[in-house]
């Protein structure tokens, strides 16, 4: 490829359906190739930080979508790639002013790329204070108590479990509990 045409791949932000990004990241792939096009489409990106959750007790690891709705492309937007873009099922537009797609800033366009390499907290959960939960292993397994104070960084829980006819606070790890 020359210079000429390295100069003239920019990134685009596409609007999609939520949830479709990954499907049409691959159709507008396949949509290329079938097209003879690939070379003009450089790179096709899905926003996503990788991120631990705690649910039900258990640990799990999902790639949380940054903008849902939106892919980024690194194309040569002419004549013949607009339309493989724009007809795209699941497409819904360009981010620009109407026929007249807008570049991204590279400086955006690298926040967004740097961003998604960033650890995110060690856990996220889904427990609020006042939660009813069961303790599902330790010392108190098969307790059921309310949750009283919740610390995400430590990815530790206060549970009050009822103990003698008193609430008592426990101090439970996250993946000891699930909700009711």
């Amino acid at each position: 490829m020359d210079k000429k045409n390295k100069k003239n791949f920019k990134w685009y932000a596409v609007n999609v359906f939520t949830g479709y990004e990954n499907k049409v990241s691959i159709i507008i792939n396949q949509r290329a190739d079938t097209a003879n096009l690939s070379k003009y489409i450089k790179e096709i990106v899905i926003p996503t930080q990788n991120k631990t959750i705690i649910t039900d007790g258990k640990k799990k690891q999902i790639k949380d979508k940054i903008l849902p709705g939106y892919i980024l492309i690194k194309m040569e937007l002419n004549k013949d790639t607009w339309p493989i873009i724009r007809d795209t099922q699941g497409v819904t537009g360009f981010v620009g002013a109407g026929n007249n797609p807008t570049p991204l800033n590279e400086k955006e366009v690298d926040a967004i790329l740097k961003f998604m390499q960033v650890e995110t907290p060690a856990v996220q959960t889904y427990f609020n204070v006042g939660d009813a939960v069961v303790v599902t292993d330790g010392a108190f397994k098969d307790f059921n108590g309310k949750v009283n104070e919740v610390n995400e960084e430590k990815s530790k829980v206060k549970v009050l479990i009822s103990i003698f006819g008193r609430e008592t606070p426990v101090e439970l790890d996250l993946m000891q509990i699930k909700l009711i």
